[in-house]
């Protein structure tokens, strides 16, 4: 097996709210099919006549793949009163599905490593609750062994840009520059991640034939100063975003914070013709926000835009250790993420910051307030990151296509400076 590298600065134990059986569709193998079936719980107290334990999920007819089937709240058949798993507690965290054990964590092949990263769609993971990942290093041994394949340490490299690949120690250095600069105790975060966009702007736009080893380092250490003096310290100093990247912006946001579950997946037609009329309100972005899950209310477009204040107490650790989770756990780029490049892939992760603000900022908004509290960005980061490289469409050529457009309209930086305000 291959050494794990932990994000140090996360701390994470499960707390049994939950939150992870009640949101996700849990994919099982033809193994697990059989064997949970062989269990009998159809007899069970708690299991209500004529309730399926397994769902057809995708896959011919010949080769079905299947899923633990949901509730009407949406919640797994195996979740019981107390926020705990039947299969779990009847015959240990081994007989559950694969899917359950591994979550939150997220394995990733690094060459002669392997890259351990979390989901922030667990409240857990979020608020840092729980012991240091340092102490659970045991635990992710026996998950490697499941997950990570034999032959990952050769694992190709990815993609630095659309046309340069280094190979695993040059693109690793890009990585530990990004970390470094977020580990900065220069500058605020929303300072770190200007300069970081604006040195892989630029690394989007070179050439490496020439620049290999430990000159890539040095290239690196120009760049990054050249960010110090170009980048202004004062954020209100950016323009507002252009209207094509407001619009572009709302239907990303929106994206972001739909919910997608079983219950909105069996809403069928009417659920489809639902999520078409959001999605046009979204692109005129007049009247009121579309009420895309329950917690939000529909107010007024015009309240997410205005000022709501400095951010609160607590945010620049929080937004820091999500960054720095995923940049040191490759969550953002190569297979980790949809086979992205490098600097394509951190422009996509950097547009989830304006993402969670304006999302904090509509939660905020529901409840008849102007000014955010930790607990709005907690949350909002929660509902982003259940999407965030995992949701199919993130992949997909729209998706990155708005990515692209931001980009070259320089409206990233200043989406993540007007929803800063």
């Amino acid at each position: 097996m291959l050494p794990l590298e932990l994000p140090t600065i996360q701390n994470w134990s499960c707390h049994n709210c939950g939150g992870c059986c009640k949101q996700h569709a849990i994919e099982i193998t033809q193994e697990e099919f059989e064997r949970i079936a062989k269990q009998g719980w159809r007899s069970e107290p708690g299991f209500e006549p004529g309730q399926p334990i397994f769902v057809w999920h995708a896959g011919p007819v010949w080769n079905r793949r299947y899923r633990l089937a949901n509730r009407e709240d949406g919640a797994c058949v195996f979740l019981d009163d107390k926020g705990l798993c039947r299969i779990h507690s009847r015959f240990g965290e081994a007989a559950k599905p694969l899917a359950c054990r591994v979550y939150p964590y997220a394995l990733h092949p690094a060459g002669k490593t392997v890259a351990v990263s979390l989901r922030f769609s667990c409240p857990s993971v979020v608020t840092n609750r729980g012991r240091p990942l340092v102490d659970s290093k045991k635990d992710l041994r026996a998950i490697e062994r499941l997950v990570v394949p034999d032959w990952a340490d050769k694992t190709p490299p990815p993609l630095l840009t659309a046309r340069e690949t280094l190979d695993w120690n040059e693109t690793l250095i890009f990585v530990d520059a990004l970390d470094a600069t977020f580990a900065s105790s220069r500058g605020l975060f929303l300072h770190k991640l200007m300069w970081a966009l604006f040195w892989v702007n630029l690394i989007n736009q070179s050439k490496f034939d020439k620049i290999r080893g430990d000159r890539i380092a040095e290239y690196l250490d120009i760049l990054i100063n050249a960010a110090f003096d170009e980048i202004p310290y004062d954020l209100h100093t950016y323009p507002p975003p252009s209207s094509i990247g407001r619009m572009h912006f709302r239907l990303l946001a929106g994206q972001y914070a739909r919910k997608d579950t079983s219950v909105e997946a069996r809403a069928g037609w009417k659920g489809r013709v639902k999520l078409l009329r959001a999605a046009w309100k979204l692109f005129r972005g007049t009247g009121t926000v579309p009420q895309l899950q329950s917690r939000f209310q529909e107010v007024p477009f015009a309240r997410l835009e205005e000022p709501f204040g400095e951010l609160p107490n607590g945010a620049d650790e929080l937004l820091t250790r999500y960054f720095r989770v995923k940049i040191q756990g490759l969550h953002f780029f190569g297979p980790a993420y949809y086979d992205i490049p490098f600097a394509e892939g951190f422009q996509s992760l950097a547009l989830i910051v304006p993402s969670i603000l304006w999302i904090a900022r509509w939660i905020a908004a529901s409840a008849g307030r102007q000014k955010l509290a930790l607990d709005d960005l907690q949350n909002a980061i929660a509902i982003a990151d259940h999407h965030h490289g995992y949701s199919p469409l993130w992949g997909q050529y729209g998706f990155r296509s708005r990515v692209r457009t931001l980009a070259k309209l320089g409206d990233i930086e200043r989406l993540i400076a007007w929803y800063s305000r």
